[in-house]
């Protein structure tokens, strides 16, 4: 079933234009001045195969929403009364997204194509589960997400939008994962997916290989 904060966002994006569109073979969120809008709050990977059709022949921006802030809201049923709202302790931030376009491998950049971030504050509404059908499962399940607010967004057209999504000091020409993970303040496995992510778009380079792991620079 959609969730409201699906449905917010595609109206929010689509303006005057119009959602739920059939073009051939493929139902479309919203066309707005001849441009295609997906908006995919799950995984990209689920996307990829319609976007690399349709950017063949048409303009499109896919919204993937990253949800830096979430305020949790309890009942005890759907629709009861609420018995407790608190703003979770996680936080995101939209370096969360090199997570999500290691599965975008070949479908960003493309000329057709405009990627953008919004990020957003968001409600979670949470429910009792009836039953358990596995020990691992909580003993609630989400039963909508939907949006507070929009606290601003990042569009993404070239492989070199990416890399500066990471912030990297100017003065770094050569690098390696341990420097990128030290510039971002992130683990080193995060580092080695952003620079998977980022060889592949073509927004670094390989330029050695040494005894503690590649050497990258930034591309020409």
């Amino acid at each position: 079933m959609e969730s409201s904060l699906h449905q917010q966002l595609k109206q929010h994006y689509a303006g005057d234009g119009a959602t739920e569109v059939t073009l051939g073979d493929f139902r479309i969120d919203a066309i707005r001045n001849d441009e295609l809008i997906e908006v995919q709050c799950a995984s990209l990977s689920a996307i990829r195969k319609k976007c690399g059709k349709l950017l063949t022949r048409h303009r499109l921006r896919v919204i993937k929403p990253v949800v830096i802030r979430t305020r949790i809201v309890k009942c005890k049923r759907l629709g009861g009364t609420v018995t407790s709202r608190r703003l979770s302790p996680k936080r995101g931030s939209v370096l969360d997204l090199f997570e999500e376009m290691i599965y975008f491998n070949g479908i960003f950049p493309h000329p057709n194509l405009v990627l953008e971030i919004p990020l957003l504050h968001v409600e979670q509404l949470r429910v009792p589960r009836k039953k358990k059908s596995r020990w691992w499962h909580k003993d609630y399940r989400v039963a909508d997400v939907s949006l507070e607010s929009i606290e601003g967004s990042v569009e993404l057209r070239e492989a070199r939008d990416l890399l500066q999504l990471l912030e990297l000091p100017h003065q770094l020409q050569q690098f390696d994962t341990a420097a990128i993970a030290q510039a971002i303040d992130r683990p080193r496995w995060f580092a080695q997916q952003a620079a998977y992510v980022l060889r592949n778009t073509g927004a670094i380079e390989k330029v050695d290989r040494r005894r503690n792991g590649i050497i990258y620079q930034r591309a020409a």
